[in-house]
């Protein structure tokens, strides 16, 4: 018999993740072998027992779901990641994919569904809820700007390049020695230069021209 697949489960909402926890231990194919209150917790704890598979909250008391999906996923190749979450926000979807999540659920879904979808995105599948996924499909079709990064700045494609990697302004403008008030306003002139209207659009933009790689 293969041996079960070993779950890290993170959630800030104790009675929720002891739910899911109970409903996914009670399989056996599931190992749920640890649970983290806080994104911190999780990449701690993930780093210390190399589970097969990190199930994270997208919103979380201090490191949010999406960074520590992140730096899970940096320090642990292999690892299966799914965001387990109530945010039907396109900008967490599209920032926890570029974090290297392989899955995003949202939390409506029935007990018996979540194991089916943990089993899928264990094995290696891609999993985003139906409804998210249509209208991550239309953006990705609609036509782009024609205008180009070229015109931003330095330091405007370097913010841009932190957006598409999923940090918000806060931590962009740590990662910069900005204030956040002044990330706003560069994120303002980035979203007129690129003649888009969402946070969103502008990270596409910036994942299609190759903006969004790891470089200086």
């Amino acid at each position: 018999m293969p041996s079960p697949i070993r779950i890290l489960l993170a959630d800030d909402h104790p009675l929720f993740r002891e739910g899911v926890a109970h409903s996914l231990g009670a399989e056996p194919d599931f190992e749920v072998i640890a649970q983290a209150g806080s994104g911190e917790e999780a990449v701690e704890l993930a780093n210390r027992l190399h589970p097969n598979m990190v199930l994270l909250d997208v919103t979380m008391t201090g490191m949010g779901g999406i960074v520590a999906a992140g730096k899970i996923a940096t320090s642990l190749l292999g690892v299966r990641i799914m965001m387990l979450t109530v945010s039907e926000n396109r900008e967490n979807l599209m920032a926890a994919l570029k974090a290297g999540a392989h899955g995003y659920v949202l939390k409506g879904v029935s007990a018996s569904e979540l194991r089916a979808i943990t089993r899928r995105v264990a094995n290696g599948e891609a999993y985003v809820t139906p409804a998210l996924a249509a209208d991550m499909l239309t953006e990705f079709s609609r036509p782009l700007p024609l205008a180009s990064h070229s015109e931003l700045t330095e330091r405007e494609t370097k913010i841009l390049k932190l957006l598409s990697q999923g940090l918000t302004n806060r931590e962009i403008g740590e990662a910069m020695c900005l204030a956040e008030k002044t990330v706003k306003h560069y994120m303002t002139s980035i979203l007129q230069k690129l003649h888009v209207r969402s946070r969103t659009e502008a990270a596409l933009i910036a994942m299609r021209h190759g903006v969004s790689g790891c470089g200086p």
